[in-house]
Formats: C-alpha cells, structure tokens, sequence
C-alpha cells in the first residue's frame, strides 16, 4: 500500500527511537572491528543486499581498512510491505562468487528466509565461505529460515522498525537512527 510523504512524516514524528545515530555508529564500528579480523586477507567480495542492504554496506566498505570487491544482488520478500511474501529474485550478482569469501549485508535479520536464501545461493554458487552480517536483528522466535546472522550490531524488539536502510513503506531508509512505529498499519 503506497502512502504519502505526509503520512510517512507522521510516522517519523510518532515513532520511537530505539537507536540514535551515535548508537548506530558505535555498533557499526564495533561491526567492522569484528569483520576486519574475520576478512583481512580473504579479498573478500562483500555482497549488498538491495534495497535495505545499501546504507549499511556502505558504512561498512568506508570503514573496512583493506581492499574488496563490491557487488550486489536483489531478493526480496516485502518490497514496499510491512509484511513478508513469497521470495522474488530481482537481480543476481554479476560478478562470480566461486572460490570467494563473500560477505552478505544486508539491514536486518527478521524472519531470516531471504537471508536464508540468499547464504544458500551463495554456496550453491560455489562461495568458499559465506558469511552473513546484519545492522540489526530482530529478536523473537518466528525465525524460519536463517535463525542467526554471523554479525549483527543491534538487537530489537519485535516491532515493525525503520531507517539506516529499513524502509517504512517505501520511506525513512534515510532516518538517522533506528526507530519504531507505533503501530505496524499506520
């Protein structure tokens, strides 16, 4: 359901911050930390997944002090939906993964069936090691696909959140900061 820029600002206007943007920062530096021993030396291929993937790659690849690649692929559930369907693949990675290191990133870890897929793809295509890492992962036990990303730099509620990235129905990906709507159908 499209909404309207306004109705997207009272979103923002009504949600709560769980996350400001120096939190965000700190656990994306504690990301990179933990990323930087696990890759050094790998050439890694680090894999954004769209459209969420964006924000958080590129936190990532600006703060990661070694050379890498940088390729993307397009899979997705929700589109512009506050709720998950079936998986539809958009786009697929150009460049080969065979042999590779390949680090996904993607927003968040909700459910964890595009992620999943995404990890399964990976290996099918010949992935040495696949590694997942999310900004956020969303904590309740409705988890049917991957249970748990190998880095996450925040734990949230299970609630319906937005910004860095997380869209509220098409909007906020460009938040500062991790927020909560009040309610997931405003």
């Amino acid at each position: 359901m499209a909404i309207t820029p306004e109705l997207a600002q009272t979103v923002f206007d009504r949600a709560d911050c769980l996350f400001d943007q120096a939190e965000v920062r700190l656990a994306l530096d504690n990301m990179v930390g933990a990323l930087g021993d696990r890759l050094k030396g790998r050439n890694p291929l680090v894999l954004c997944v769209m459209t969420g993937g964006i924000v958080v790659t590129s936190e990532l690849a600006l703060r990661l002090p070694f050379p890498l690649e940088i390729d993307y692929v397009h899979a997705t559930r929700y589109g512009d939906l506050t709720r998950g369907g079936q998986l539809k693949w958009i786009v697929e990675p150009r460049k080969s993964l065979a042999g590779r290191t390949v680090l996904v990133v993607d927003d968040i870890l909700d459910e964890g069936q595009t992620l999943g897929a995404i990890m399964d793809y990976c290996r099918a295509k010949g992935a040495k090691e696949a590694i997942s890492s999310v900004l956020v992962d969303k904590q309740h036990d409705r988890k049917q696909g991957l249970k748990k990303a190998d880095f996450a730099g925040l734990n949230v509620p299970d609630r319906y959140v937005f910004g860095y990235g997380m869209d509220y129905k098409g909007y906020w990906r460009n938040a500062p900061g991790i927020y909560a709507a009040q309610t997931q159908d405003e």
